[in-house]
């Protein structure tokens, strides 16, 4: 019977490793065997593309039967595009965003075993232990936009290209998972030695020791090259924004709508911070950039924040945008995400399964400071 015990134990992560490596060898064979319809017009199109491009700091990457070459004018990536060509633009697309978040629902399920079977993570301090990582994920990104204002003013990037492509978007998530894990491990293994008396403690170290090194180099960076810039007021306006906007939230929830907040407790108010990080950053990044003399405003790089723009563009009248701008409404839709997570776990959620609950909240925190922390850096080093 314990034998039967111990083999049904380990099921679930013998289905999940060969779940993945059945899709991976399904997407390896079909490659090779239907090169332009599996990898040219999918993986290459909406994964691997839009980071050559972008770390090429090309306006978009075109392959033709496996000659990739860059174009830097959008009338060219027009042209290519129209004539029927695969055309790869930097960013993300609605098929790779959704491709994303299969990625990112497997990898939980991994993680989620993977402590498991190390027995830990059942607690909230692992969530604030992995806190400092989501900023530093953000910063990590930043790095690698300095390094394509460095190719565009003809300098060296610090991390020149293929290698750049750990830090760009899809890759940089395993990149930083890579990173985390082996802090939670060096953590845990620091604790069953006796050295410290949590694991949590060395791993928020290591976070934090990460991020200040990032956001270090980038501030040398704008000390000492013209290609970046230090604009301290864009990080003091979306820091203060965020920091009002979650407390409101999270005083309106504790005012008309308590049991909201019963489950996550001071949980539920990092999230509200995070997202709203996300959601200032970008109201601030795409509006109000000229307004805080920061230069001009940023390009939106994700399809839900250029709908949103387009939306309040055609609803709006001209007037009114003038005084408002177009990106407010995504700060509202990021809050009312995010209470809408907190409203779904509950207390009994988080008592009979606190696990696999950390771990989601740890990742819908991700999804939201990740992005919005690279958002701010972005404007406010001017890259």
């Amino acid at each position: 019977m314990a034998g039967l015990s111990a083999r049904v134990d380990t099921d679930p992560e013998r289905l999940w490793l060969g779940g993945v490596g059945t899709l991976t060898a399904l997407l390896v064979f079909g490659s090779l065997l239907a090169r332009e319809l599996v990898y040219d017009r999918f993986i290459w199109q909406y994964f691997w593309g839009p980071v050559a491009a972008d770390g090429n700091g090309a306006r978009c990457a075109v392959n033709r039967a496996g000659d990739v070459s860059y174009l830097f004018s959008t009338a060219e990536c027009v042209a290519a595009e129209r004539a029927g060509e695969i055309v790869a633009y930097p960013g993300y697309t609605l098929v790779s965003e959704v491709g994303y978040v299969l990625v990112l629902l497997v990898a939980l399920i991994g993680v989620y075993l993977l402590l498991r079977r190390l027995k830990i993570g059942d607690s909230r301090s692992l969530f604030y232990a992995l806190f400092p990582f989501m900023l530093f994920g953000g910063a990590l990104r930043t790095v690698e936009d300095a390094g394509i204002a460095a190719i565009t003013a003809g300098a060296e990037p610090l991390i020149p290209f293929p290698w750049s492509a750990l830090i760009i978007s899809p890759f940089i998530y395993l990149t930083v998972f890579v990173v985390t894990l082996a802090a939670v491990g060096a953590g845990v293994s620091l604790e069953r030695r006796g050295v410290v008396d949590a694991y949590e403690y060395p791993v928020a170290a290591i976070g934090t020791l990460l991020l200040v090194t990032s956001v270090g180099y980038l501030t040398v960076l704008a000390v000492t090259t013209p290609y970046v810039r230090l604009r301290p007021q864009v990080l003091a306006v979306v820091v203060i924004g965020a920091t009002l906007s979650a407390a409101v939230a999270w005083l309106l929830i504790e005012r008309a709508a308590p049991a909201i907040n019963a489950g996550t407790g001071l949980v539920g108010l990092v999230l509200l911070w995070g997202h709203s990080v996300d959601g200032v950053a970008n109201v601030v990044g795409l509006d109000w950039m000229p307004a805080l003399g920061a230069g001009a405003n940023l390009v939106p790089k994700h399809p839900v924040n250029a709908a949103v723009v387009d939306i309040t563009g055609a609803v709006l009248p001209p007037s009114v945008l003038a005084i408002t701008g177009d990106t407010w409404p995504f700060l509202l839709l990021k809050l009312a995400a995010a209470t809408f997570v907190i409203w779904v776990f509950e207390p009994d959620l988080l008592e009979e399964s606190p696990r696999y609950s950390i771990l989601l909240l740890i990742a819908v925190l991700a999804v939201g400071l990740g992005p919005g922390t690279r958002d701010v850096l972005r404007a406010t080093f001017g890259v």
